[in-house]
C-alpha cells in the first residue's frame, strides 16, 4: 500500500508531466522565417542585408572574414598613425622606476 506523501509525490509529477503531454500533441508548427527590411538601404548595407536575407550561411561566413580583416587593416594604421606622431609600439619602457 502506498503512504500520503507518495500518492501525493506521484500526483506532483503527473501534474508537471501533463502539459509536455499536451504540447507534444499539437500539430507542427510552421517555420518562422527572419528577414531583415532592405528597402531603404542602397550600396554595402543593401548588399549585406540582401546576403542575410539569401543565406544566412553565406552571411556568417562574409562576416567571418570581414570582420579579422578590418581588425587588421584598422590596428596596422593605427600602428603606422602612432608611429608618426612619435609613440614607438614595438619597444616598451616602463615609467615607473
Amino acid at each position: 500500500m502506498l503512504t500520503r506523501s507518495t500518492r501525493l509525490r506521484q500526483l506532483g509529477i503527473l501534474l508537471l508531466l501533463i502539459p509536455t503531454q499536451l504540447l507534444a500533441a499539437a500539430g507542427k508548427a510552421e517555420a518562422i522565417v527572419i528577414v531583415a527590411d532592405s528597402r531603404s538601404f542602397t550600396g554595402w548595407k543593401a548588399w549585406w542585408t540582401n546576403l542575410y536575407n539569401e543565406s544566412h550561411f553565406l552571411f556568417a561566413l562574409a562576416t567571418i572574414v570581414i570582420i579579422p580583416t578590418l581588425g587588421v587593416i584598422l590596428g596596422t594604421l593605427t600602428g603606422l598613425l602612432l608611429s608618426r606622431i612619435g609613440i614607438d609600439l614595438r619597444s616598451r619602457e616602463l615609467a615607473e622606476h
